[in-house]
């Protein structure tokens, strides 16, 4: 089955916090409409169980390698356990084998692997949690003390809510575009081994 990989690659049993499964598959050419009908039935299902936290699709562009990718996110390994080893889905996956070609590829995120994606490397290659956690707290602490040295003489008069806003939103921006690809491909050979 061309997700059956997804249960071992899931977080371990008794981890906390929520789960996001990636799943990109490659649709035969003519089966699209079949496909976009199988997905809004599957995510429908999904909806059903305990902890479904929501699901998106993307749909074929160059971005995506010209595949779909269902994301789906439970809010524990649990909750996401019981819908990936679910009668009601296996039955949705018997449907979906005339409609695909080639086998599915699939990550798994439980969080922090957001910060350290590397193009370069394989699917499903993260660094260990107190690694990626090290380098987050590094980094962070690093930045808020820049963020409030060089902004600290202009924002001094302003609402502590609204500084705060103001700091994140461009601590998030410095991290996600800017600092953590660098810092990522600095540590690389840390943090992956």
């Amino acid at each position: 089955m061309a997700d059956s990989c997804i249960q071992s690659q899931l977080t371990e049993p008794g981890q906390e916090g929520p789960v996001t499964v990636s799943i990109s598959r490659k649709v035969k050419p003519g089966c699209e409409a079949d496909y976009e009908a199988w997905i809004s039935g599957v995510i429908e299902a999904a909806s059903e169980y305990p902890g479904h936290q929501g699901s998106n699709v993307l749909r074929p562009s160059g971005s995506t390698g010209n595949r779909y990718v269902l994301i789906y996110r439970f809010d524990s390994y649990e909750n996401c356990q019981n819908w990936e080893s679910s009668e009601l889905r296996q039955q949705w996956l018997d449907k979906l084998e005339p409609l695909i070609e080639g086998e599915a590829e699939v990550q798994r995120g439980t969080g922090l692997e957001f910060w350290f994606d590397l193009p370069e490397l394989p699917l499903n290659k993260h660094p260990s949690p107190h690694k990626m956690a090290l380098v987050l707290i590094v980094v962070v602490y690093v930045l808020i003390m820049a963020i409030n040295l060089l902004l600290g003489p202009w924002l001094g008069g302003v609402d502590l809510w609204l500084k705060t806003a103001i700091i994140v939103t461009l601590q998030v921006l410095l991290m996600t575009y800017l600092v953590m690809p660098r810092v990522t491909r600095l540590l690389k050979g840390w943090l992956f081994k």
